[in-house]
């Protein structure tokens, strides 16, 4: 069924619309819905074809640096270091294994879909009503539906019993929607009177109504085409891990043929033995342990989230959030506390403001104090009776439970109100038993309860929006006396309630009548006429207390903070300016200009201050696409199935773990279990700290290359004179024992001050910046060769050099080399200590905080104290044991590198107080 002629279904005349679809109120036969089924198909969310199994799992290890590693291995084995070979692997297969798992976890959104829609459906066929499956379900079926039903398809209402639909998992609003069977065209792509949706649940009420879509041409159909056809695309941390690694790898092998070609020239090693040589470097300056790092930094960045109520389903996911620059944000439960409270009451004569720490919460009524009393005004009285009687929401409570609400929201605040006032609800409905009610709809936007009084006389009560009840009222009740409804209490009545809408709250008046005796027949006509005007209740969604401070923390990071919601510009504009989003000159745009913008229209919009209200799902999912080709990282959140597409667009897609639908919690990539706002902002402050944590390890892993390579080098450029220093095998030491333990510690460093005070980074800048490469080789590198180089020159010192030449085999050649290898050691102590903080002084956080490091510290000695003593191991290693005033030399190096790096971050600390 073509989209736009679904639409003019919905307005055509019943007898019309029943020739279109060529149906009737009766349904069709079995014969003709066969014959459908096979033109249309089943009544079904369909999934895309999903690739081979096999092919998903190898991709995990072929990225490029697994690609790296695999060769190094290679590298390693063909060097004669089997053991070597075989460690790189192993790390190579568990982050594989890792990878696949995680992908494998999250990808269920459209299964999710499909669990929406019921098992069964009663329809009329044959013009009898039976029960099939809801495969089985076509257009042109009369289906039935009533109360906690799943709706099964996208359907016309052809009669209708005060039905009332929960479309929240559509709209992402939790404001019921009452139905009709002529048609109107209400607020937002889902506002039409007379439609149903398929996946939407009946709240109350029943209806026939005639299927006009199903399966995959329905909205949810459409919704899950969005989100299957909407590929994933590769994250900014996979993309910088790719670049890095190929950086490095560049550098490694460039390295690796200039040694190559320098044993050849200079030394005149044969061939052979240059390239074992070569490749002891190439292997030397492949950081093995960037991907384990990446990983636990990750890991970590999880854990510290999950307490802080962010879940998060992808590992790079945490790192994204730490570059995200707009965070397009729902309003209704994150940046609110969705808890509709009554904090006004207006009567003529007096405003009252209600207080007190009673409210609706997730369903659940909650009050404690009693802050207004029924003895203190008539006219309150009066409303708090018409709020108890005029009401259908009950409160139900388990043992041991919290009192949960059954019903609606504004009548489960007007409960508490109840509650508040210190009236009791019961007690004020068995003084007037209840004769009829005349329901709620969107025409007259009036409910009203008829009542028995005690003495023989039929109280009449009334709720509804206030330019509805007034216009039926010709008496207003003023401080404990009936007179005339006059012109001016009409504009004082409009204007209080002007002042309240453009503080973005919502009215909702109580009128009442009383009839002497009660009426053969009650009707709108006869009933919602001459009625008294008691006063108008003003509720809210308040926003939570502490989204004030994560809004001035994003915007002090350099975030801009979207609105993107379905309820009204008017009440979404209030709240943004409230919560400290928006100025008074935010733009508002409504889905139906969105809907007249083109894209190029919509990006250049997104560059201001804008708030979106009334958005569809497909608008939602423009919005972030409009943000992303501005170059901004979006962060998007979401509870709703029309979310799912935006969430998977987004490059961080945030469902609610509270309210949210599970396709949309299949959809993202992160979910909050407390629906809060400043959970994302802190998020956010995670996911930097794990980036700058990897660019910690990285200048704290490179800056040993240098020390490692400059004894090579003077062995190389000095023609053979200068014996090797360090052996290849004590390089690889270095990189894969002494190295590992400190630096996957610094993977899981806490965070540093003021690290949200910066602006996100740039999209174009890069792990390994020029800052990075300084700091790890011209700073960091340059102190450790130093020191090492000096170290090896100070044992053949005190063994008669330079009167001597430098000892190129036999017990002091070992002691030398041993003493380079411990000088490298220890300057890498003295480095994971300093790598800690980029400007903050490491005696401020703690210097022995981070328990990973110190254990990394302890360890790598204590493989330093193996490596030197154990007989084994020295002849693997070309180690020797060294004295007592050598280890004292060793344990005093770390002292005066630690020193020398706080002088520089208090210098760059007050450069950076000065700009």
């Amino acid at each position: 069924m073509e989209k736009n002629k679904s639409f003019d279904l919905l307005e055509t005349e019943i007898d019309k619309f029943y020739k279109e679809l060529n149906t009737s109120s009766k349904g069709i036969s079995s014969n003709e819905a066969k014959k459908r089924l096979s033109s249309y198909g089943h009544n079904i969310i369909q999934r895309e074809k999903q690739g081979s199994r096999f092919k998903e799992f190898i991709q995990n290890f072929i990225s490029v640096m697994a690609i790296l590693l695999w060769v190094s291995g290679f590298i390693s084995i063909f060097a004669g270091m089997p053991q070597l070979g075989i460690a790189i692997w192993a790390v190579n297969l568990i982050n594989g294994f890792f990878s696949y798992w995680q992908a494998r976890a999250a990808k269920k959104a459209t299964d999710s879909l499909s669990k929406m829609l019921p098992s069964y459906a009663q329809v009329i066929r044959d013009g009898k009503m039976v029960q099939i499956d809801v495969e089985d379900l076509v257009p042109g079926d009369v289906f039935q539906i009533t109360a906690g039903n799943n709706i099964s398809a996208d359907a016309r209402i052809i009669s209708n019993d005060s039905l009332e639909v929960d479309e929240s998992a559509l709209t992402g609003e939790s404001n019921l929607v009452h139905k009709q069977v002529s048609y109107e065209q209400g607020h937002g792509k889902f506002g039409i009177k007379n439609e149903i949706f398929a996946g939407t649940v009946v709240s109350s009420g029943s209806a026939l109504a005639v299927a006009v879509k199903t399966g995959m041409n329905t909205e949810l159909g459409h919704i899950a085409k969005l989100t299957e056809t909407n590929k994933k695309v590769s994250s900014p941390l996979q993309i910088e891990l790719n670049r890095l690694t190929r950086q490095i790898s560049l550098i490694a092998f460039m390295i690796g043929i200039v040694f190559f070609i320098s044993a050849i020239f200079f030394v005149h090693y044969p061939a052979a033995k240059s390239f074992i040589f070569a490749l002891g470097m190439v292997v030397a300056f492949i950081p093995e342990g960037l991907l384990p790092t990446v990983t636990l930094s990750l890991a970590q960045g999880v854990q510290r989230m999950a307490k802080k109520h962010a879940l998060v389903k992808s590992l790079n996911s945490v790192e994204t959030l730490g570059e995200t620059t707009v965070i397009a944000s729902d309003k209704t439960g994150t940046l609110t506390q969705n808890q509709m409270t009554i904090n006004h009451i207006w009567f003529p004569h007096k405003i009252y403001e209600v207080t007190g720490e009673g409210y609706v919460n997730n369903g659940e009524i909650q009050f404690q104090s009693s802050k207004i009393y029924l003895k203190e005004d008539a006219g309150l009285q009066k409303l708090i009776d018409i709020a108890a009687l005029n009401s259908d929401t009950e409160i139900k409570q388990e043992k041991s439970e919290k009192p949960k609400i059954i019903g609606t929201p504004t009548e489960a605040a007007h409960d508490i109100l109840v509650a508040k006032s210190g009236a009791d609800k019961k007690e004020i409905i068995a003084s007037y038993p209840r004769i009829k009610e005349l329901t709620f709809d969107s025409n007259r936007k009036r409910m009203t309860t008829i009542h028995q009084m005690n003495d023989g006389k039929i109280f009449i009560a009334v709720k509804g929006a206030l330019s509805s009840v007034i216009s039926k009222c010709s008496k207003i009740f003023d401080n404990g006396k009936i007179r005339d409804l006059t012109g001016d209490d009409k504009d004082s009545i409009s204007k209080a309630d002007d002042t309240f809408a453009s503080e973005g709250l919502r009215s909702l008046a109580m009128a009442y009548r009383i009839d002497d005796s009660k009426l053969d027949e009650y009707d709108i006509d006869n009933t919602e006429r001459e009625l008294i005007f008691v006063g108008f209740t003003v509720m809210a969604d308040p926003p939570r207390p502490e989204v004030y401070d994560a809004v001035q923390k994003a915007h002090q990071a350099g975030i801009k903070i979207m609105m993107v919601t379905g309820d009204s510009g008017l009440t979404a504009k209030s709240v943004a300016k409230k919560i400290g989003i928006v100025s008074d000159n935010a733009r508002i745009i409504s889905d139906t200009d969105l809907d007249n913008m083109s894209d190029d229209e919509l990006s250049e919009a997104v560059k201001g201050e804008v708030i979106f209200a009334r958005v569809a799902p497909e608008q939602k999912y423009r919005i972030v696409k409009a943000n992303q080709r501005n170059g901004e990282i979006v962060a998007s959140t979401g509870d709703g199935v029309n979310d799912a597409p935006a969430l998977k667009q987004a490059d961080i897609g945030i469902a609610m773990g509270m309210t949210g639908t599970d396709v949309a919690k299949n959809a993202a990539d992160m979910i909050l279990t407390d629906d809060n706002f400043a959970s994302i902002v802190t998020a956010i402050e995670e996911g930097r700290t794990v980036y700058s944590n990897i660019q910690k390890f990285l200048v704290y892993i490179l800056n040993s290359n240098l020390p490692e390579a400059i004894p090579s080098a003077l062995f190389l450029f000095s023609r053979g004179l200068i014996p090797l220093p360090l052996t290849v095998m004590q390089i690889l030491t270095v990189d894969l024992g002494t190295d590992m333990l400190p630096a996957l510690g610094l993977g899981a460093e806490q965070i540093e001050p003021g690290v949200m005070d910066k602006p996100p980074r740039p999209r174009k800048s890069h792990l390994l910046s020029k800052s990075i490469i300084w700091k790890a080789f011209g700073w960091y590198g340059l102190i450790a060769s130093l020191v090492s180089t000096g170290a090896y020159f100070f044992i053949n010192h005190l063994h008669g050099w330079p009167s001597v030449p430098l000892a190129s085999s036999g017990v002091y050649y070992r002691e030398a080399t041993t003493m380079t290898l411990a000088a490298i050691v220890f300057s890498q102590i003295a480095a994971a200590i300093n790598c800690r903080t980029e400007q903050t002084s490491v005696f401020k956080i703690g210097i022995f905080s981070n328990k990973h490091i110190v254990t990394g510290i302890i360890f790598e000695i204590l493989i330093l104290v193996v490596l030197i003593y154990v007989p084994f191991f020295q002849g693997i290693f070309n180690t020797g044991p060294l004295s007592i005033k050598n280890w004292i030399f060793l344990f005093l190096i770390p002292i005066p590198l630690i020193l020398i790096e706080e002088i520089r971050k208090y210098i760059v600390r007050n450069l950076h107080k000065n700009k």
